[in-house]
């Protein structure tokens, strides 16, 4: 194994959220790294570290009222979706003056899944999403081993290749059959891997439900609550579409990606580097893998993608400041203007659109459209402050 990889921008992240909000929840899919992170700002060792698949946490725990008043500052409670009836007491806990607790809490299931966080917390939580290990985080250098393997720790950090799909498959298996199982949702774990295997050959492309509810042999509705269960849980995106004032018929359902590319690979069996060169979903994974890296690196407030029937399309548009910004992802050696990308800019009202590939050299194919190889979009961005 590699040394541990510091996450400086994620930490001061973190700290900045903590000075703003009593309650901070950090977000994420098991395994990227949560716990760790937490442990850096509180000892495991400390009694203010609560690990809820302890045992001996879960028992400090049984009257919560009693164990979290007689402590001060600041208090980690990792794995809070095992027992979301705390919330109401960290409710009362930081609506005490003067305020003795501010709260850390750790999950592995989003807002949607956690709607105690929404009820009990209002106005009081604040939720951080984290995945695993960022571009920036390995070194711009890994590009094409970060796209390969994915993010999540332990799959980034051995040494053999071998080692690192194996860790992979054993997430998936252990996501399915523990982790559904600890958030109350009885679903079958093997009807889940199916359907995520499913997702998988869909990468890229918009959804419907048809097709896959005829191969699982259930209802539309089922698989529609099976997509909102794997999107809950971190691992699958769907990319909501842009519906503008047009007159011209627009595409209304979302696209779908694994969220980690390293998963996507697993499912797909392109699992070296020649197996993924020559994969038929090359260029989707591509598009999947940059649409992540812009996501985490660029702030924005909402991002949506935009197609019409006609055949017009954009991969990413991201809304920032009042502001539209477009991005076509790309996987060849020259990307040119196309009529696709004249439209989006009028139809969309774009302030600036960036073809990414990954090539070396920035060109500009007119005045409000830039050719950028993805590591000098990302690596600008960051030394601009995170601006476009």
């Amino acid at each position: 194994m590699k040394a541990p990889i510091e996450r400086a921008s994620l930490r001061a992240e973190v700290n900045a959220a903590l000075r703003r909000s009593p309650v901070v929840a950090l977000l994420g899919p098991r395994q990227c790294g949560k716990t760790t992170m937490a442990r850096s700002i509180v000892p495991v060792t400390s009694p203010n570290y609560f690990d809820l698949e302890d045992p001996v946490s879960l028992a400090r725990l049984d009257e919560p009222m009693t164990t979290l008043s007689s402590l001060r500052g600041l208090v980690v409670i990792d794995e809070v979706q095992r027992r979301p009836e705390l919330f109401p007491a960290l409710r009362v806990l930081v609506d005490q003056r003067p305020r003795r607790l501010r709260f850390l809490v750790l999950g592995s299931a989003s807002p949607e899944l956690l709607r105690q966080t929404s009820e009990s917390l209002a106005g009081r939580i604040e939720h951080l999403e984290m995945t695993g290990f960022s571009l920036q985080d390995v070194g711009y250098p890994q590009l094409d081993r970060h796209w390969r393997r994915g993010g999540f720790p332990s799959a980034w950090l051995p040494r053999a290749e071998t080692d690192s799909v194996r860790w992979r498959v054993q997430f998936v298996q252990t996501l399915l059959e523990r982790d559904l199982t600890h958030l109350g949702i009885r679903t079958s774990a093997v009807m889940l891997r199916r359907f995520w295997a499913m997702l998988a050959h869909y990468h890229g492309n918009v959804w419907n439900a048809a097709e896959p509810a005829r191969s699982l042999g259930v209802s539309q509705p089922t698989v529609r609550h099976y997509l909102d269960l794997l999107t809950g849980l971190f691992v699958i995106r769907q990319l909501q579409p842009w519906h503008a004032n047009l007159l011209k018929r627009q595409v209304r359902a979302p696209k779908i990606y694994v969220r980690d590319s390293g998963l996507l690979h697993v499912f797909l069996g392109a699992r070296t580097a020649n197996e993924l060169a020559v994969h038929p979903k090359l260029g989707a994974s591509w598009e999947g893998y940059v649409i992540e890296r812009l996501l985490e690196t660029i702030p924005h407030d909402d991002a949506f993608f935009w197609a019409t029937h006609a055949g017009a399309e954009l991969d990413l548009m991201i809304q920032r400041g009042g502001r539209r910004y477009g991005f076509e992802i790309k996987r060849e050696d020259a990307p040119k203007m196309t009529p696709s990308i004249r439209t989006a800019i009028t139809d969309l009202d774009l302030t600036h659109l960036t073809v990414v590939y990954p090539g070396s050299k920035s060109y500009q194919l007119a005045s409000n459209v830039t050719v950028q190889p993805l590591v000098d979009l990302l690596e600008a961005s960051t030394r601009l402050g995170r601006r476009l």
